[in-house]
């Protein structure tokens, strides 16, 4: 049974303006873990706007667990390029923050807000920022900051994780660090996860499933499942089959901007 599913979706941001995204549908397992990539200006962050419920499509239906998205979710946590987190807060009180948004979270926050900081200082130290909980975002390395990013999306237990290039801006070494933090987050207690992202090699090393998107009007051209055994070392990264599948991913995004 589907978990997140797209019926011949297609949404247009002006009433009779083109599609950013045209006849999409797709069916993504609970627990998978799916990377969306192309040519930029395809659509793949207007896919996260409507999974989420922040965009209704135009045309078609999206279901997510069984449901049709009417609206924003609670039960989907999202982490974006920039860790957009506040300034005013440390880095402990940014993790906590959904706790004060989403239900039944934000009822229970004074009754519960030893056991909710003892759980976000856990994921913090989970994700190598012990000690840092009383830290500001200015005291923060770009990595640390996403990392901070992260806890915050995954602190009210989602069942779905929502990435928009979540390591686009940080340099090599620090990207491949968070794609093993967020490798072991997923498999410790596996949730869906959505990643758009531009780096071929990490859509590889992350998903269970990668689909490729066309030019605007986006639209799903390859679903392409990652044959990999899990858990994945980074050395994966190396071998020969790794590369056969970024070559592959690589020759269809090639085709599709030259058409």
């Amino acid at each position: 049974m589907s978990f997140v599913k797209f019926e011949s979706v297609s949404l247009a941001y002006a009433p009779g303006g083109a599609n950013a995204i045209e006849e999409v549908s797709l069916d993504i397992r609970e627990g998978e873990f799916v990377a969306v990539v192309g040519p930029s200006g395809c659509g793949k962050s207007t896919l996260m706007k409507l999974v989420s419920g922040l965009k209704p499509p135009s045309n078609g239906y999206v279901f997510v667990d069984g449901r049709e998205v009417g609206g924003p979710l609670k039960i989907v946590g999202m982490a974006f390029q920039a860790a957009n987190l506040l300034p005013w807060r440390n880095t402990l009180d940014n993790v906590m923050l959904p706790l004060e948004i989403v239900e039944p979270f934000r009822s229970n926050l004074k009754k519960e807000k030893a056991q909710y900081t003892a759980d976000a200082e856990a994921l913090l130290a989970r994700v190598g920022l012990a000690g840092y909980g009383s830290k500001f975002p200015w005291e923060l390395s770009g990595g640390m900051q996403q990392r901070a990013s992260i806890c915050r999306a995954l602190i009210h237990q989602p069942r779905l994780l929502m990435l928009d290039e979540p390591f686009g801006a940080l340099d090599a070494f620090t990207r491949e660090e968070l794609w093993c933090m967020l490798r072991d987050l997923w498999q410790e207690k596996p949730f869906t996860v959505i990643l758009v992202t531009h780096d071929l090699r990490e859509a590889v090393f992350l998903a269970d499933t990668v689909y490729v998107m066309s030019k605007r009007p986006g639209r799903i051209l390859v679903r392409k499942e990652i044959d990999l055994p899990r858990p994945r070392p980074l050395d994966v990264t190396y071998t020969d089959s790794f590369a056969a599948y970024v070559h592959e991913l690589r020759d269809h995004i090639g085709r599709i901007r030259e058409s």
